[in-house]
């Protein structure tokens, strides 16, 4: 018998024997009423099967019954965790307590084939560094221009056109493709000042490293998921099954990011670029092409899923509420009033910022379907959250963004309702505290991006909107989600659209 006949007969055994303590023993009391059922042995893993295809709502169901929005888990293999969707837990674990919570190896070893050393992926010296130099660049005015021309561009040349055609053959199409394909090129151009060409371009330079970055981060993502934690680590040793595909898919996308790095670095280029990799390459801590390669490849991972991922959720939220559409047309009919610019005409970035309900309602859409739904750390030290709850040294501490967003005691009895109103105060949209909203992270990882993320998200929202009527196929249904990195659309999100 080959080694795989012997996993997969331990994991046949090991499936019969949750099934069998799901329905013939009971759980640790002590989670019975409060948390998740915890089972000798297995953990939580009878009702991670039962509920793998939709994780975040059992997470979610099972945090609202607990006194405190808090939960202690413990998974297969004996590994400890604590899930919570506390604000006070949030801010310790990622400002009070910081320290005392990094990535830690496990994440970082899961990520590291796709991520290496990358900003999202490293902790320490090598994550100070790299954090001090984008936060320096990501607050140049001529980094916010050259994303503001950027965007622009691919507006007026590519998703308006691809939109206009679609809108005069009365096709139906992909939202959710056509706007993760426009991010990819927007983000590769701010990455490293290559244009791949997905969306309305022939697509002959960058098809494959698009492919192989989508799979790749969807494959390493689901290393997270297993079942059994280590069943991944045993199929990259014997090169079978996902974790082929992904070593494949990671050759292909460190392959293409390789060749532009080295062939950047041979040139010299007098006059420097503005894109990431040129401002990187100008800072002495490693400037070797596997380090910058982690780099721009964490900012197209970044810059790619999470803007697409949150405007895919918005424009299906919207597609349901006419009167939510309305107030926005009705704003920026009084922008381009107030500034005397016709329609079409590009949006300067004061007026963007101006568009306070606009930002109100993707702000409403983010705390429904967060773009990153969920993060976890390691506690390093044995320590107590505010409301009482022991992580032991060694456990994992997850802030579950996703369910944060349906706390009745964060955000009220009406949680569930998408309300963008609820977000303004004399009719500017508030800042809301990142521990209630970690959507973008909180602490010293904030998000630097967020900003220039908000613009690009308006100024695309705001360009369609009011252009083209979007129907959204199907619009009453729930279309469900895929768990990668990010949240997506499960089956995309299909549209017809008709000029206005």
């Amino acid at each position: 018998m080959d080694l795989f006949s012997i996993v997969s007969c331990l994991f046949l055994f090991l499936l019969s024997l949750c099934l069998y303590l799901h329905f013939h023993t009971f759980p640790n009391k002590s989670s019975t009423n409060t948390g998740f059922k915890i089972y000798p042995i297995v953990g939580i893993l009878p009702g991670f099967l039962k509920n793998r295809q939709r994780l975040l709502d059992w997470f979610t169901e099972t945090l609202v019954k607990t006194p405190t929005n808090t939960a202690v888990t413990r998974r297969f293999g004996n590994i400890r965790g604590v899930v919570t969707a506390n604000p006070k837990n949030v801010e310790h674990v990622l400002k009070t307590n910081f320290e005392n919570y990094p990535k830690g190896n496990g994440f970082v070893s899961v990520l590291g084939n796709f991520l290496g050393r990358g900003i999202f992926n490293s902790d320490g010296e090598i994550w100070k560094v790299q954090r001090k130099t984008a936060s320096y660049e990501f607050n140049t005015k001529s980094l916010r221009n050259f994303v503001m021309e950027d965007v622009v561009v691919e507006l007026e040349t590519r998703l308006i056109p691809t939109l206009e055609k679609a809108s005069e053959t009365e096709r139906v199409m992909d939202l959710q493709d056509v706007l993760e394909r426009f991010a990819f090129d927007n983000i590769c151009k701010l990455a490293f000042n290559v244009d791949p060409g997905c969306l309305g371009g022939d697509g002959t330079v960058g098809a494959e490293f698009m492919q192989a970055f989508e799979d790749a981060t969807v494959l390493s993502s689901g290393r997270f998921r297993y079942s059994f934690p280590y069943l991944w680590k045993i199929k990259r040793l014997l090169n079978i099954g996902s974790e082929r595909h992904l070593r494949e898919s990671i050759s292909t996308v460190h392959e293409f990011a390789d060749n532009i790095i080295r062939s950047r670095m041979e040139s010299k280029l007098e006059k420097p670029q503005e894109d990431l990799l040129s401002r990187f390459m100008g800072h002495e801590y490693d400037n070797s092409p596997e380090f910058l390669r982690d780099i721009v490849i964490s900012f197209i991972l970044a810059g790619r899923d999470t803007t697409s991922s949150a405007l895919t959720w918005f424009f299906w939220l919207l597609s349901s509420r006419p009167k939510i559409q309305e107030n926005i047309l009705k704003e920026l009919e009084t922008i381009r009033i107030q500034n005397r610019k016709n329609t079409g005409e590009t949006f300067s970035f004061n007026e963007l910022r101006s568009m306070q309900y606009l930002h109100a309602a993707i702000s409403e859409s983010m705390r429904l379907y967060p773009p990153v739904p969920a993060d976890s750390k390691v506690c390093q030290n044995d320590d107590v959250l505010p409301d009482g709850t022991f992580v032991g040294k060694g456990w994992f501490l997850t802030y579950h963004t996703y369910a944060m967003g349906r706390m009745e005691k964060i955000w009220g009895k009406d949680c569930n309702e998408f309300r963008p109103e609820r977000w303004l105060e004399d009719g500017v949209c508030r800042q809301e505290s990142p521990f209630r909203y970690p959507v973008f992270h909180a602490g010293p990882r904030m998000c630097l991006g967020k900003d220039l993320a908000y613009i690009q998200m308006k100024s695309i929202a705001a360009s369609l909107i009011e252009r083209f009527e979007i129907d959204v196929l199907n619009k009453d249904m729930f279309p469900g989600y895929i768990l990668s990195l990010t949240l997506r659309m499960k089956g995309g999100l299909p549209i017809r659209v008709r000029r206005r």
